[in-house]
């Protein structure tokens, strides 16, 4: 699957307007189906337990007012019209500004770096960046995954308890939700591609349904309930509630619920299109949603009981039943951009180095980031089903929401001050204005959410409690392994010795050496050759490796060097990917790989034959683009020939003819005419080309990593069975998941670290 033209045909920029409202529709479906699902629950939320709606309205006038100013200031000027602008070459969300800091602050999670990343057309730089927080927001995003999905779900079935009594209700509510539940999860498997057309016409249906809804009951019940909008009514109702009010920000806090997406979702869309569907659309429709519940509730104060002071209690009786069938799917496609999201993050975070190797499958062969995770997917809905059926309601669920979502936010704006510094290049009393006024409301939300700790909010630390062990055990293991391997790299004086054979039997095929080392010669290599007789006539040291970038353009993806002389057929290629990058599949990415070598012999202008002198630094690295974007480079084309063919050909083709033995592929490098190359050049492409149509051999390491005598009990805990325990459960590198058995060999090596 080659995702690379679609990811490089960039439609977002210098757009007509005609593509701007399109993606504005699009965005819909994807960025705001969250965000707009929370008129289900916030009032109810609310006003669950820590305040009472009296006949003074001054409660409900007084979250109104919070409600419309919170919206204001959090989604509609900080996310908007500032932490848009934050982009990182066109991608957002947390990853997003770690890579932008990363390479700005010149620091990375990643051990194997380069200088010659910093050459890459994507790559800016200038000159230490909070890694905690990074992990920490991450792991936060994660545990919204969770919640969303579970409050989003439960809030919409709850329309059922106005048509039925309220223990009758207590035996559906919980089931149906399980049920939609595992609906939405089992479909995954399909991709969103195949419904997310249908996203966007259900969110603007939902929005206008709502809107609708709010000024019908704001000219029916209330027509002055405008005036709850004046920030004196938030003085009043802290005045009047003290303590109780101030817990009750925890559910206030939930209107911005999914706020966080119209930054993680940037890449999928433009600057502009999120902004003209928030500011002319999501906005007006949520503001007179909640005006218009507010203006119901001003004129109803004699309700059974708190349970019935929600949505559904506003809106008309003859249209409960459709609205809750909108409300329905509505808060599936909401659920359904969360777990995209948590798929999307996931990825990154294995990309950097951050989580295990996990099994991604890619939905779509058109559509960029549609991707599938089964172990994620699975372990999101047994937790999101132990939540609905352990908590049964909305304000614990909501207490568990409402503080998973204000941390991103935080941790976004630290981030975001940074940014302003080091990447933005302003006034440092700019970023301690931005993290004083955003920080400050969204530190009095935090606080308000934390005191409740045992009513829920338990539920995201110790899922990102969970998640950052997990990130931090792997990533250490990871950087301590690296450690290991260029610790105990074999110097090149050794390979010199050996001689061109290297004093043993070179047999026709490629050996393909995976490795994490971007120089030297990996311990694997020497473990091999000492206790084999035979290797290889052309090794390749291969390391794929992430770089803090969105993404890596084609024409850049592999540096290809030499390791020692010409004649002794060792070629170290480095395969670069950014962390929204896709990976090609074994085949495709097999044939880039051969064709990188043949185009680096090809433009080779190096003298490394004339002496020994010239090999102890084998840093020297040719950028090299894949077979499709480098049209004008050497090209290989494989074809089954018969017995009798002949060689044939031009100056420009380099063809073998076959054994007669049996019929197999024939492998040709197609040159282009100019430049010319030697005979020496000429022959090295031969033997090559005769290696390739041999066969290739992957060789790669098994290792056991140990912590070393005298280390603490916590690194002997965290290395000998937490990293061991995860490694044994993670996948291998990507391009090997599907190789055939019989040509894949694993070498075994156990590290001290």
């Amino acid at each position: 699957m080659d995702l690379e033209s679609v990811i490089y045909k960039n439609p977002i920029k210098e757009e007509s307007w005609k593509t701007v409202l399109i993606l504005a529709y699009q965005s819909l479906g994807v960025v705001y189906g969250d965000l707009s699902t929370s008129p289900l629950y916030v009032y109810k939320s609310t006003f669950a337990e820590d305040i009472q709606h009296s006949e003074t309205n001054e409660e409900i006038y007084g979250v109104l007012s919070f409600v419309f100013w919170t919206l204001t200031l959090i989604p509609l000027f900080k996310y908007v019209f500032i932490v848009l602008l934050a982009d990182d070459n066109g991608e957002g969300g947390t990853f997003a500004l770690y890579s932008l800091l990363c390479r700005h602050a010149r620091v990375s999670l990643l051990p194997n770096t380069q200088l010659a990343d910093e050459d890459l057309t994507q790559y800016t730089i200038d000159g230490t960046v909070p890694i905690n927080k990074k992990m920490l927001g991450t792991c936060m995003v994660i545990g919204d995954g969770v919640l969303t999905p579970a409050i989003s779900v439960f809030s919409a079935v709850s329309g059922l308890e106005l048509s039925m009594s309220k223990e009758q209700h207590r035996y559906v509510e919980v089931p149906v939700a399980c049920i939609i539940l595992i609906f939405l999860f089992a479909l995954q498997h399909y991709g969103t591609h195949r419904v997310g057309c249908l996203f966007a016409p259900v969110v603007m249906t939902w929005l206008l349904c709502i809107s609708a809804i709010g000024v019908y009951n704001i000219f029916h019940w209330n027509p002055h309930v405008y005036e709850a909008l004046s920030p004196y009514y938030m003085f009043k109702f802290l005045k009047k509630t003290q303590k109780g009010g101030w817990m009750s920000l925890g559910g206030i806090l939930l209107c911005i619920t999914g706020s966080e997406a119209m930054y993680a979702d940037l890449g999928h869309f433009s600057q502009l299109s999120i902004k003209i569907a928030f500011t002319f659309l999501v906005y007006p429709s949520l503001i007179l949603a909640y005006m218009g519940q507010a203006a119901y509730l001003s004129k109803h104060h004699a309700l059974e009981s708190d349970y019935r002071i929600g949505f559904y209690v506003s809106v008309p009786v003859k249209l409960r039943w459709p609205v809750l069938a909108i409300a329905i799917l509505q808060a599936v496609v909401g659920s359904q951009a969360v777990i995209t999201g948590t798929f999307s993050i996931i990825k990154q975070c294995s990309a950097l180095g951050c989580f295990p190797k996990v099994k991604i499958i890619h939905t779509s062969s058109k559509i960029h980031g549609q991707i599938y995770i089964p172990e994620i997917n699975w372990s999101l809905m047994l937790l999101c089903l132990a939540i609905t059926i352990g908590f049964r309601d909305t304000k614990r669920m909501g207490n568990a929401a409402g503080l998973a979502v204000i941390t991103v936010m935080l941790v976004t704006t630290c981030l975001m001050s940074l940014v302003i510094i080091l990447c933005w290049h302003k006034s440092p009393m700019l970023a301690i204005c931005f993290i004083v006024f955003f920080g400050s409301i969204e530190a009095l939300y935090f606080s308000a959410s934390l005191i409740k700790f045992l009513e829920g909010a338990w539920v995201p630390i110790a899922l990102s409690l969970i998640f950052l062990i997990v990130m931090y055990v792997w990533h250490y293991g990871t950087i301590k392994k690296y450690e290991f391997d260029v610790q105990n790299k074999v110097p090149i004086n050794w390979l010199l010795s050996l001689g061109p054979t290297l004093g043993i039997v070179r047999v026709k095929g490629i050996g393909l050496i995976h490795t994490e080392l971007v120089s030297g010669i990996p311990a694997i290599f020497s473990h091999f050759v000492t206790n084999l007789p035979a290797f290889h006539q052309v090794v390749i040291f291969l390391c794929i490796k992430s770089v803090p970038v969105p993404h890596v353009r084609p024409q850049e993806r592999f540096l290809v060097g030499r390791v020692g002389p010409k004649e002794y057929r060792l070629y170290r290629c480095i395969a670069r990917y950014g962390y929204r990058d896709v990976h090609k599949d074994d085949m495709e990415f097999e044939k880039d790989l051969v064709c990188s070598i043949a185009e680096f012999i090809r433009s080779d202008t190096s003298e490394y034959g004339l002496g020994f002198g010239n090999f102890e630094d084998d840093t020297k690295m040719t950028v090299v683009g894949t077979s499709s974007s480098n049209l004008e480079g050497v090209r290989m084309s494989e074809d089954d020939q018969d017995n009798n063919s002949e060689m044939e050909g031009t100056s420009t083709e380099l063809m073998e003819v076959k054994s007669p033995e049996k019929v197999k592929k024939r492998v040709r490098f197609v040159v282009p005419d100019s430049p010319r190359i030697d005979l020496e050049a000429r022959e090295e492409l031969l033997e090559l080309m005769e290696a390739k149509e041999a066969g290739m051999a992957f060789i790669m390491s098994h290792s056991y990593v140990r912590a070393k005598r005298g280390s603490s009990w916590i690194k002997k805990v965290v290395i000998n069975y937490g990293y061991d325990f995860l490694r044994r459960n993670s996948r291998g590198p990507t391009y090997a998941l599907s190789l055939p058995h019989a040509s894949t060999l694993e070498v075994g090596m156990i590290y001290h670290v």
